[in-house]
């Protein structure tokens, strides 16, 4: 064992130069020369902190596509029941101030950059529930994407401008965001029985998500303001998923009534019964047939031919 330990380290003490940059920059000199090229994982807190940033870039990159799917249901059905809109602007509203917060106060990127990634396409997922909703007035729901369009880049503005101390305070304020974000889809699942177009992975991703959270927040910015905030945010998305397994299946009562609406809108095609047109004139006056036709006309045939009346075409 000793030999192959040997040979893998004169392997990493020779890394390319650009790749050791990289790790020193993730999990500084100390712990990376004891990891990587003397391959010693005695130290505890060396592990803990490689650990956390690998959790960390794998949640940034995973963030960068969690969202994806429930967009693709979105606009592969062309509709968005189920969804509540008030979920997403105030789940779009926390990412932004998460986001901002630990930017202005230099937090590694591992630690909160999937907030880029999420916070866009939560903004999207915003705009089509709009774009797909129940509005039946098509200039109605056209001004309602603008506005909220408008409320999003107002939002970015003020929070890109705002001092310090004020976005401190907006932090403490996602504790409730959190809660208020959920406990409309919460409660909207809850009155349908059912999840409606909510994506199963898009949950499930976010549980995980929100348990790795946790621990990396906990080991490499111990701010207790961010950590209740994903703590709350585990919580909620358990429930959600709680509901994803009880309600599996359900269909949402508007889903129901569009369906019966198209159903009875739908026109079947009358079986008409065919006309042997061998039959006389006279069949069709004694049968009680109201069918207009042109007078029987005699019409001169070869020789031979046995048919001396025929219908005259126009």
């Amino acid at each position: 064992m000793d030999a192959i330990t040997e040979k893998l380290t004169l392997i990493t003490q020779n890394l390319p130069a650009p790749i050791r940059e990289l790790g020193v920059s993730l999990i500084d000199e100390k712990c990376y020369v004891k990891l990587i090229e003397q391959l010693d994982f005695s130290d505890t807190e060396c592990v803990k902190l490689a650990l956390s940033k690998g959790l960390g870039i794998a949640i940034v990159v995973g963030g960068s596509i969690v969202k994806v799917p429930q967009i693709a249901l979105i606009l592969r059905t062309r509709d968005s029941s189920g969804l509540s809109v008030p979920s997403y602007i105030l789940e779009t509203l926390s990412y932004l101030i998460t986001l901002f917060y630990s930017y202005r106060n230099s937090f590694p990127f591992s630690t909160f950059g999937e907030n880029v990634f999420l916070s866009v396409q939560d903004i999207v997922v915003s705009l089509l529930i709009f774009l797909y909703g129940d509005s039946p007035n098509p200039s109605r729901r056209t001004g309602d994407i603008g506005l909220l369009t408008g409320f999003f880049i107002a939002s970015i503005s003020t929070l890109y401008s705002m001092s310090l101390e004020n976005l401190a305070y907006l932090q403490l304020a996602t504790l409730p965001l959190s809660l208020f974000s959920k406990l409309p889809q919460i409660v909207a699942n809850h009155k349908a029985k059912s999840t409606g177009q909510l994506s199963a992975f898009a949950v499930l991703s976010q549980i995980i998500g929100c348990v790795a959270r946790v621990y990396t927040t906990s080991t490499e910015v111990g701010d207790p303001i961010v950590q209740a905030g994903f703590g709350l945010a585990l919580l909620l998305n358990l429930i959600l998923g709680i509901q994803m397994v009880f309600y599996w299946g359900n269909v949402p009562p508007a889903a129901k009534k569009k369906a019966v609406a198209a159903e009875k809108k739908t026109v079947y095609p009358t079986e008409v019964e065919p006309i042997d047109e061998t039959l006389t004139q006279d069949y069709f006056l004694t049968n009680g047939r109201q069918r207009r036709s042109r007078p029987m006309q005699r019409v001169d045939h070869a020789e031979g031919s046995s048919r001396k009346w025929e219908r005259k075409v126009d």
